[in-house]
C-alpha cells in the first residue's frame, strides 16, 4: 500500500438541586490490592493560567523523588506543560523502555495519574468503565461500571471522551451520555452521581459529551449543554447538589454574530449549547475567571456565582462544528482557536475584568481541531487541521498572529515514499528498503512539554521528541510501537508523571520510561 492510500479520512472531532437518584445498574467496586495514596501537598504555583484543584485541600500535582501527579486532562496546570524534570534527553534506537502494556476498552479518554494510582475511563461492551490501577505493574486496583447504549452518530468511538479528575480522595467522571460520577479514590466506592441528560434539557449533541469537569474551589464546573441556560452547572464537589446554572439564552440571544451581515442570533429551544472544549479556571488582573469556549463562543463567568462576565462570539458558519481546543492563556491574553473554518483570535483583556480588546483575528490562521495548542515563549505552537490530510504543526507569534512556520512533521518529500501497512500487526514497512518505519506524518497531533521538550503523539501511534522554537522544528527522537497501531487513531493526549509517559490507542494503554537513570 502506497503513501496515498494510508492517508485515509479519519475526521472526528472530540476531544472532549439534589441529586437524581438513577438505576441501580452500577457494578459494585472491586478492590483488588488496593494501596493507599500519598498525602497531597499545597497548591503548587501554576504559571500564567492557574487551576484550582481544591478537595478541602488541592489535587495540584504532587512532587515525588520521580517527578510529578497528571491529576486531570492536559496535567497539573491544565496547559499540557508539565514541571517534570530529569527526562531523558534523547530515546534509544528502539524507543524508551516499555514498562507496561494493557488491553483496554474504547474511548478517547486519557488516563490520569495521582501517586500510585491511575485511572482510566473505558468502555467494554455496554458498560461504562472507571478502573483504578497500579501505576508501577498496571495491576488492579479496583473498578466501578455502569450500563451504557451510547451510539456516536457518525460512528467514531462509542467509548468516553472526557478525563478523570483526581483529588487526593475523590475521583470524577463525566460519560459519553452525561453520567458525571464521583467516587472514592481509595476504593472505588460511589459518592454521588447525577444524569445531566435527565437534570437538564439538552439538546442531541454531535458526539455526546466531551468536556472534563474542573474543580475551582469546592465547585465542580461541568458543561452541560443544558437549554434555556444550563450551559455550565457548578455542583457542590462533595455532594453533587446543583450550586449555580449559567450561559444560553439569556447570554447570546440577540448577539450580533460574524455572519454575512452580521445577523443577531435568534434564539431556538433547539439551538445546541454543546461544546468540547473543556473550562479553565484563570486569574486575570487578581480575580479569578472561569473561562468556558461554548459553541458559540467564550464566555467568561464568576465562579462564586456564574455570573457572565464578558463573551466573544467565536463560532465556525457550518453548522456541523464544535469547538473543542481549550482557550490558552497568557497573563490577560486569551487565545482561542478552532478548525471549521473558524481560525484564531487574541483577546486582551481589561483591568476592569469586564470588558477587552480584541488584538487580532484571523478566519485562516491556526485552526486546531481539538488538541490544545501550547504557549512557549512568544509563539504558540498547535497542530492545525480538519482533516488529517491537512494536519500541521504550526509556529504563530503571539503579538501579531502571524504564522512562523508549519511542518507535517516529515522532513524529507512524502510524494517519495512508498509505505505499505500490515493490518494484523500494524507495523508499516518501507518498501524502497524494507525497514520498519513509524508513520511519517504527525496528522493532527496532541503534545505536552517539559524540559523544553515535546513530547508528540500523532493520529497514527508515531511518537516523537522534538524542540520547538521560533527558529523552527528539531526532532531529536522518533519511534512507534506495535501495540499502539495504526490506523489507531492516537488522539488521547500523551500523559506525563513521575517520568513515565503514557500513551492510550482505541483499545491499548501503555507505559514507557522516559527518565534519566537514578545515579546509584
Amino acid at each position: 500500500m502506497v503513501w496515498t492510500s494510508l492517508l485515509t479520512s479519519l475526521a472526528l472531532c472530540l476531544i472532549i438541586g439534589c441529586g437524581t437518584d438513577l438505576p441501580a445498574k452500577a457494578t459494585p467496586p472491586q478492590a483488588v490490592n488496593a494501596v493507599d495514596v500519598a498525602p497531597a501537598d499545597d497548591d503548587a504555583e501554576a504559571g500564567v493560567a492557574k487551576v484550582s484543584m481544591s478537595d478541602e485541600g488541592t489535587a495540584a500535582a504532587k512532587p515525588t523523588e520521580r517527578g510529578l501527579d497528571w491529576p486531570c486532562f492536559l496535567g497539573p496546570h491544565g496547559t499540557g506543560i508539565s514541571d517534570e524534570a530529569g527526562l531523558l534527553d534523547e530515546w534509544p534506537a528502539q524507543g524508551p523502555r516499555v514498562v507496561w502494556d494493557k488491553k483496554i476498552g474504547k474511548g478517547y479518554s486519557s488516563p490520569s495519574i495521582r501517586g500510585d494510582k491511575l485511572v482510566i475511563h473505558h468502555r467494554l461492551r455496554d458498560m461504562d468503565v472507571i478502573e483504578c490501577l497500579r501505576t508501577d505493574n498496571a495491576e488492579p486496583v479496583w473498578k466501578y461500571e455502569y450500563e451504557t447504549d451510547f451510539s456516536d452518530p457518525y460512528g467514531y468511538s462509542n467509548g468516553p471522551r472526557c478525563s478523570p479528575l483526581l483529588t487526593e480522595s475523590l475521583c470524577y467522571t463525566f460519560g459519553a451520555q452525561g453520567r458525571l460520577v464521583c467516587l472514592n479514590l481509595k476504593n472505588g466506592e460511589l459518592v454521588w452521581e447525577r444524569d445531566t441528560a435527565t437534570d437538564w434539557k439538552v439538546p442531541q449533541q454531535f458526539f455526546g459529551a466531551g468536556c472534563t469537569p474542573i474543580l475551582e474551589g469546592n465547585l465542580l464546573l461541568v458543561l452541560v449543554g443544558g437549554q434555556p441556560n444550563s450551559g455550565v452547572v457548578a455542583f457542590d464537589a462533595a455532594t453533587g447538589k446543583t450550586v449555580w446554572e449559567s450561559v444560553g439564552k439569556e447570554t447570546w440571544d440577540g448577539v450580533i454574530t460574524d455572519g454575512p451581515g452580521k445577523p443577531p442570533l435568534k434564539w431556538s429551544d433547539d439551538e445546541l449549547l454543546v461544546s468540547y472544549s473543556s473550562p479553565i479556571a484563570v486569574t486575570i488582573h487578581g480575580q479569578r475567571h472561569v473561562l468556558c469556549l461554548m459553541r458559540q463562543g467564550l464566555v467568561s463567568l464568576d465562579p462564586k456565582d456564574g455570573r457572565v462576565r464578558f463573551k466573544y462570539w467565536f463560532r465556525s458558519r457550518t453548522h456541523e462544528s464544535v469547538n473543542a481546543a481549550r482557550p490558552v492563556v497568557v497573563d490577560d491574553r486569551i487565545f482561542l482557536s478552532a478548525a471549521y473554518e473558524t481560525g484564531m483570535a487574541l483577546l486582551k483583556v481589561h483591568p476592569d475584568n469586564t470588558n477587552y480588546d480584541v488584538v487580532w483575528r484571523d478566519k485562516r490562521g491556526m485552526s486546531t481541531h481539538w488538541s490544545t495548542p501550547i504557549y512557549q515563549d512568544g509563539c504558540l505552537y498547535g497542530f492545525s487541521g480538519r482533516h488529517e490530510q491537512e494536519g500541521m504543526l504550526q509556529c504563530v507569534d503571539i503579538e501579531s498572529g502571524e504564522r512562523v512556520w508549519e511542518t507535517n512533521g516529515y522532513a524529507g518529500k512524502v510524494e517519495d515514499l512508498s509505505l505499505e501497512v500490515d493490518r494484523t500487526t500494524g507495523q508499516i514497512t518501507d518498501t524502497k528498503t524494507g525497514a520498519t518505519v513509524p508513520f511519517p506524518t504527525y496528522g493532527r497531533g496532541s503534545a505536552t512539554l517539559a524540559e523544553g521538550k515535546y513530547f508528540i503523539l500523532g493520529e497514527h501511534a508515531t511518537l516523537a521528541l522534538a524542540k520547538l522554537s521560533r527558529e523552527g522544528w528539531k526532532e531529536i527522537s522518533r519511534t512507534s510501537f506495535n501495540k499502539v497501531k495504526y490506523p489507531g487513531p492516537t488522539w488521547a493526549s500523551p500523559v506525563l508523571a513521575h517520568g513515565r509517559l503514557y500513551l492510550r490507542s482505541e483499545d491499548w494503554l501503555r507505559c514507557l520510561d522516559v527518565a534519566k537513570p537514578v545515579a546509584e
